[in-house]
């Protein structure tokens, strides 16, 4: 128990030490926001401070921080230090970096933020990849709390069943202007999770003596294990699976929502970097509770096989966590938390994709006619993807997650190389760009949907992590050769390059 208030404590001072030096480098101003400036009712609607917060919470907390947390406590307590180093250092540095670079480009999607730092290959690159990612987000943020209701209701109200009402709930929130249905109900959902994660602690806590909460080691304690290396190593595997309870690239597809939205740049470290120090406690929490409900589950320290058996985070063992440490009534109520927080990251998923293409092909977003012809297919194609094994739909979300984080964290420190003078600030994005670099590519040549040469053994092993580290260090070295080297731009030119609305 001491090693999670211990990572408890980290991640709240963490917010005010580290959140504090990384706002004071991008230095906020008291210019107009965009939704200030240039407001226009559908998604550059002015809102405060405190909504703009439970709304970015909601939109970044889905299944991540619950379901990667969970699968990643199948390799033990290590996960404590990803989730509390990679939420400090990586996943609310890029939150805050995407935020601010959208709200200083009229608000703009990541993918048009990106081209611009990042040039017009990138730039066409990301335009795909992000609105490909957003349907994957959608998908699975639509199938998992399906899963879900349909444990809690009767026969007839199947997964397939609850699958299309959510479904139906997505085609509103992505059409509808921001503050008709996600302004209004954000807010109450947000306390839903907050309590909802309160009360798993508690019954965590409660139930220490049955089931201790686990201590650091950093021993591999997947399932079949044998050594520190295994046949599942924590690197790359963990850091991919936990996803959004550490860094995730789908983050930056949510923030320029909420930077259509904030009244001042100074709300920005409380808004981005705070929804993703909130949301680390979450994923720290669920992992915390994961590892101590399922290892002692057969009384001989051996249990998370019995978390593996169930497919790790998924529906049944958060419906098993949640009524074994709440009971009949606390149960239900921290399942219904479980199903807004997904629901509330997958309506803004596709109200991500709708906008991403909008800013592509410059359409308008007041036309409503418009908004129909790009949310009706990307909520068919949605549908359509449901049907496939929810197991795999996750790994190639995780994937592309955490690619879609290193790419922003490169464009992150190009800005930062080229806007200031002081060049040295870029290294808050490019140290975590960096490292999700080399992660981000050795699960590419490792995973089995991927290159596979984790088939080869340990040989396979050595080759993928030789590839993800030299990989890593050529994307810094064309770094440190063409941004790091680029002149800083005038404020002048700064100013006269908004890409967002024309």
């Amino acid at each position: 128990m001491v090693t999670f208030f211990v990572a408890l404590a980290i991640l709240i001072g963490g917010y005010f030490v580290y959140g504090s030096l990384v706002e004071k480098i991008f230095k906020p101003t008291d210019n107009p926001t965009p939704a200030i400036a240039n407001p226009d009712g559908v998604d550059y609607v002015p809102i405060s401070a405190a909504k703009a917060f439970l709304i970015q919470l909601l939109n970044i907390a889905g299944l991540g921080p619950i379901f990667g947390a969970i699968s990643g406590a199948m390799w033990g307590p290590s996960v404590y230090i990803w989730i509390v180093a990679g939420t400090l250092f990586a996943g609310a540095v890029h939150d805050f970096t995407a935020g601010m670079l959208s709200e200083r480009n009229d608000g703009a999607s990541i993918s048009e933020v990106t081209g611009k730092y990042l040039g017009p290959i990138m730039h066409n690159v990301m335009r795909v990849f992000s609105v490909i990612l957003l349907v994957l987000v959608g998908v699975v943020f639509m199938v998992g709390p399906a899963g879900l209701l349909a444990r809690l209701t009767p026969s007839w109200l199947n997964v397939r069943v609850w699958t299309v009402i959510i479904l139906c709930y997505y085609f509103l929130a992505t059409l509808l202007p921001i503050d008709k249905i996600i302004g209004k109900l954000y807010p109450i959902f947000g306390i839903l999770l907050i309590l909802m994660a309160v009360g798993i602690i508690i019954g965590t806590i409660i139930n220490s003596g049955e089931r201790p909460m686990m201590e650091m080691t950093l021993k591999n304690l997947y399932p079949g294990n044998v050594d520190g290396t295994g046949v599942r190593p924590i690197w790359p595997l963990m850091f991919i699976t936990v996803a959004c309870g550490a860094i995730s690239g789908f983050h930056a597809t949510q923030s320029p929502i909420v930077s259509r939205c904030i009244k001042s740049e100074r709300e920005g470290r409380k808004i981005f970097y705070g929804a993703m120090v909130a949301e680390g406690i979450i994923a720290l929490i669920w992992a915390s509770a994961a590892v101590a409900f399922f290892w002692n589950k057969d009384g001989n320290g051996t249990g998370l096989a019995a978390l593996k058996a169930i497919g790790g985070g998924n529906s049944n063992s958060v419906y098993d966590m949640c009524v074994a440490l709440l009971g009949k009534i606390g149960g239900p109520i921290a399942l219904l938390g479980v199903i807004v927080c997904p629901i509330t990251s997958g309506d803004t998923a596709f109200r991500s994709a709708r906008m991403t293409i909008f800013d592509w092909f410059k359409l308008d977003e007041k036309n409503i006619k418009v908004r129909l012809t790009a949310a009706i297919p990307l909520l068919l194609i949605g549908y359509g993807i449901s049907f496939i094994n929810y197991n795999v739909v996750w790994r190639y979300f995780s994937w592309s997650n955490q690619t879609l984080a290193m790419i922003v964290l490169w464009a992150g420190a190009v800005y930062l190389a080229t806007n200031f003078e002081n060049k040295n600030r870029c290294w808050i994005a490019a140290v975590p760009a960096t490292f999700m670099s080399a992660v981000s590519v050795t699960y590419l040549m490792y995973a089995p949907e991927c290159f596979n040469l984790g088939a080869k053994g340990a040989s396979g092993l050595t080759i993928s992590y030789v590839i993800g580290v030299v990989a890593a260090i050529v994307f810094l070295a064309i770094f440190l050769l063409t941004a790091f080297r680029k002149p800083v731009a005038s404020l002048k030119r700064q100013e006269a390059t908004v890409i967002g609305r024309k």
